[in-house]
């Protein structure tokens, strides 16, 4: 009981004030953060076994086992009651009708057509005439739908809009569309003229690789938005009469509007229907001791894009390098916690998926939490600290890291920051994304948002954008673990300084 009162006093002695003080116990521990380290681990978070750890898939799950894995080896408390994995809904789409046949020819769903699944309303129905509707555009000068009746019929349209002699465009007077020439915007025009189906043909029509969408978190209502839109090409046309894309290109290159009634066959079956999948976070706790009930979350994504086509997307910078330092902080402030340096405040070590789908996994914390929001003094957020960005050019580019958000909500955060990287790492702090104005919205685009939007701190750690990002390239080859241990470090020291101070940062600044 003595050496816990000892240690006690020790610890907070630490971080008492505004400012950071130089911790011996801190420099000792930061040596458990190697680089060495976070290669042996980054080396298995982004191998080809995980296949890109894609939401709600095989790889995605087997990299949670693997964190999992590790909480466990490392003595961490589940996270959630008494699971380390908190679940959460996934629904994918899929068509299990698609058919569309014209004068008994059955055309090919991706090949001859395609449906964007997410606006799919549900319709099996007959037509026996298709109604060309030019560019289908009305507009004050210019109406494709004068003197046409479409209501409750098959309506054909095509891509772009009427010209000048000149070759301009009408409706602009330049060579620059208007928001007429937009697909969506024709839809909208046609459901308002009372179209029961709209066919909208591309000349280079966009292929669909597969027949179900992407992913999303929320069930969805009934399918009841009104007339399908249909991209066709041109064999959709040759089939409706021989000869008729030609006439069509014709009048897409000239920009003159044709309309006309054609009688023909036409029979189309479309019906979407929703899977539930699940998708995890991965949660482990370290208790505090004297501030047991207060938290200091260190947070990353797991998840990346997966497999698409035959490449892996690896994910190794985003963000296998921000799930490995969770990992290693993980692992160093259990070390800390045997030489008998526990602590203060209960840490949070939680990796979450679902990030490039959307900040999905870190949304459904956020909204179903396993700890009281109200006592958590701030998340650190890593996502993405194992490359250089190619745009910074100021100084040694190794010793650059892009600190987010430590403005936003406690005016401790950028003091508390600068003077722990003073003290103990000593990298150039880059906070060119707190700015409002900031065309990229880096500050809205990673988990740390969640917590930010429920009032917590946050310290978001980035690398910046590099020419791998989203690529297949994004390998574990490409990392620099010297690099990338520095900026965990700074991490860890960060953390170091939030669980063992004497009070919880404050929330002065309201969010933006």
């Amino acid at each position: 009981m003595q050496k816990l009162f000892m240690t006690l006093a020790l610890l907070g002695t630490i971080a008492t004030g505004s400012v950071a003080q130089k911790s011996k116990p801190a420099v000792k521990m930061s040596k458990a953060v190697t680089a060495a380290g976070l290669k042996e681990k980054l080396t298995i978070v982004a191998s080809a076994e995980m296949e890109g750890r894609e939401t709600a898939t095989a790889g995605q799950r087997r990299a949670a086992t693997y964190i999992e894995g590790i909480f466990k080896q490392l003595g961490l408390q589940p996270g959630n009651k008494d699971s380390f994995q908190q679940s959460f809904p996934v629904y994918i789409d899929t068509l299990s009708a698609s058919s569309l046949l014209i004068n008994n020819t059955p055309l090919v769903f991706g090949e001859d057509f395609a449906i964007g699944l997410q606006s799919v309303t549900d319709t099996t129905v007959s037509f026996k005439e298709i109604v060309l509707a030019g560019y289908g555009i009305t507009d004050s000068i210019y109406d494709d739908y004068k003197d046409l009746d479409v209501k409750g019929k098959l309506v054909l349209i095509a891509e772009g809009e009427p010209k000048l002699e000149n070759g301009n465009y009408l409706l602009t007077g330049t060579d620059k569309h208007s928001r007429n020439a937009n697909q969506y915007v024709k839809l909208a025009n046609a459901r308002k003229h009372g179209a029961a189906l709209v066919l909208f043909y591309q000349q280079a029509m966009l292929k669909a690789p597969q027949v179900k969408s992407g992913m999303y978190n929320k069930a969805r209502t009934a399918n009841n938005i009104g007339a399908n839109l249909v991209t066709v090409n041109a064999k959709v046309l040759e089939t409706i009469v021989k000869g008729f894309s030609t006439d069509i290109d014709e009048m897409i290159s000239t920009g003159h509007s044709l309309s006309t009634t054609i009688a023909t066959d036409v029979k189309v079956s479309l019906k979407r229907e929703a899977k539930l999948l699940s998708s995890t976070n991965v949660i482990g706790i370290l208790p505090g001791t004297d501030k047991k009930e207060e938290y200091v979350f260190v947070t990353g994504h797991y998840d990346h894009l997966g497999v698409r086509g035959d490449k892996i997307f690896y994910g190794a910078d985003d963000d296998g390098s921000g799930t490995v330092t969770v990992l290693q902080l993980a692992e160093a402030f259990v070390a800390a916690k045997a030489k008998g340096y526990a602590p203060r405040r209960s840490m949070v070590f939680m990796t979450v998926s679902g990030e490039e789908k959307g900040l999905w996994g870190s949304e459904f914390f956020s909204d179903h939490p396993t700890v009281n929001l109200d006592s958590v003094t701030v998340d650190l957020n890593i996502d993405m600290i194992g490359r250089l960005d190619p745009a910074y050019k100021n100084s040694d580019s190794t010793k650059h890291i892009y600190v987010v958000g430590d403005d936003k909500l406690s005016s401790d955060l950028t003091p508390i920051t600068d003077s722990i990287n003073k003290n103990y790492v000593k990298l150039t702090l880059d906070r060119k994304f707190n700015d409002p104005k900031d065309p990229n919205r880096i500050y809205y685009r990673s988990d740390h948002y969640n917590f930010a939007r429920k009032g917590v701190p946050i310290i978001f750690y980035f690398d910046g954008i590099h020419n791998d990002y989203h690529q297949p390239s994004d390998t574990v080859d490409k990392i620099l673990f010297n690099t990338m241990e520095k900026r965990a470090r700074l991490v860890f020291f960060t953390a170091w300084d939030m669980v063992n101070r004497e009070n919880m940062l404050k929330r002065d600044i309201p969010l933006k």
